[in-house]
């Protein structure tokens, strides 16, 4: 999914998670793949050296296969998770058309 790499973005991106009633912490540790999620728990532990791209990207990837509850999500954050959602890689999908954060003054 094209998203725009801004903190706003990274805000609306943890929102879904706080929503879920999922907690995520930024934490050191050796991660290959710069997450760990802990799923009876709720908690997602992300690498807290990544960047703000890194935040991103790491945080869509999860999103893309983590099942959450979409009736505790805010309006807002359902919307966002159903883009990301509906976004996942077709064989035959254009990503031209998947652009959020649009909506920031340019």
């Amino acid at each position: 999914m094209n998203i725009k790499i801004t903190p706003g973005n990274l805000t609306k991106l943890e929102k879904i998670f706080e929503d879920a009633k999922y907690v995520l912490r930024f934490e050191k540790g050796s991660f290959t793949s710069g997450y760990c999620i802990l799923e009876h728990k709720k908690v997602v532990v992300i690498n807290k050296f990544l960047n703000l791209e890194g935040r991103i990207n790491t945080l869509l990837d999860i999103i893309s296969t983590l099942p959450l509850d979409e009736e505790l999500l805010t309006a807002e954050s359902h919307k966002l998770y159903k883009q990301i959602l509906n976004s996942k890689p077709v064989p035959d999908a254009s990503d031209e058309n998947n652009n959020i954060g649009s909506e920031s003054a340019e």
